[in-house]
């Protein structure tokens, strides 16, 4: 936790003034608070930049901290906070959206370690792609593609442990995203993103992306362990076929279920829950 605290006073000095003396861990919830705040309410890039470097500042030493698995923050609606169910993998993501340049995603990847042991932090950052995620191939830490991921399930196959991931990405300005995600780790410990395990007819994809109207709402949603249900997108007219920007949910669902080492699509299915 002293890294964090060290990290914390460094930024309240620098842009406060204020004493060290006078600052306490309990302050931090309340500076990210405001930060983000500020972030939402200033108009000029170079202030949302600063203001942002200055969030990244105190989250780097958060992520190092030994309460970080912990401990949560709350009244912070723009910064994602999610945890596996096996408590294994916590995930901090925000956006910061620019007026004259492209937005950015920031994302951390912290893995827990053995009892002692030091957990693996990853920092991932990304700008905003007009281009459609790619489903045949993977990504790695470095050409990663940039996402608000809100929820995940941890998978065992082949021995190995991963995590499928639900994403949104907001990068196009007329389209938006969601993401069934893979997240696996190679045998040096970098990250992998995709795994050929997605079963869509005929085709074998490394995750699924689904494009609709950036006005549009669709629900992508974890029904158990082994199921993942969503929206079917439809074009809102014959014309528009093919053209996602006018493509929206039609109030039927579809479904990836989990079956023989492989998610398999099924349309049409019954949204309701089973009990």
């Amino acid at each position: 936790m002293k890294t964090f605290i060290s990290y914390l006073l460094l930024y309240i000095v620098l842009s406060t003034g204020i004493a060290k003396s006078q600052v306490s861990t309990k302050d931090t919830p309340q500076v990210l608070e405001d930060l983000f705040d500020r972030l939402v309410d200033n108009y000029n890039d170079s202030d949302r930049i600063r203001i942002n470097d200055s969030i990244r500042i105190i989250l780097d030493g958060y992520v190092k901290s030994d309460t970080v698995f912990t401990h949560r923050f709350t009244n912070l609606r723009y910064l994602g906070q999610i945890m596996s169910p096996d408590s294994l993998i916590k995930i901090i993501t925000w956006n910061l959206v620019l007026e004259n340049e492209s937005g950015r995603y920031f994302c951390y990847f912290i893995i827990k370690q053995d009892p002692g042991g030091k957990n693996m932090i990853y920092r991932l950052s990304a700008s905003y792609n007009d281009d459609p995620v790619r489903t045949d191939t993977t990504y790695s830490e470095p050409n990663w593609y940039g996402a608000l991921y809100y929820d995940l399930k941890p998978c065992i196959i082949d021995n190995r442990r991963c995590w499928v991931l639900l994403g949104i990405d907001y990068g196009n300005f007329f389209i938006s995203r969601k993401i069934i995600e893979v997240l696996n780790f190679s045998t040096d410990n970098s990250i992998i993103f995709g795994r050929k395990w997605f079963a869509s007819g005929e085709e074998l994809k490394y995750r699924e992306v689904f494009e609709y109207a950036s006005n549009a709402m669709m629900s992508l949603r974890f029904r158990s362990d082994s199921s993942i249900i969503f929206d079917h997108l439809v074009p809102f007219s014959d014309s528009h076929k093919n053209d996602r920007q006018y493509y929206g949910p039609d109030y039927s669902s579809d479904e990836y279920s989990f079956e023989n080492g492989i998610w398999k699509l099924t349309m049409n299915v019954d949204a309701r829950n089973k009990e």
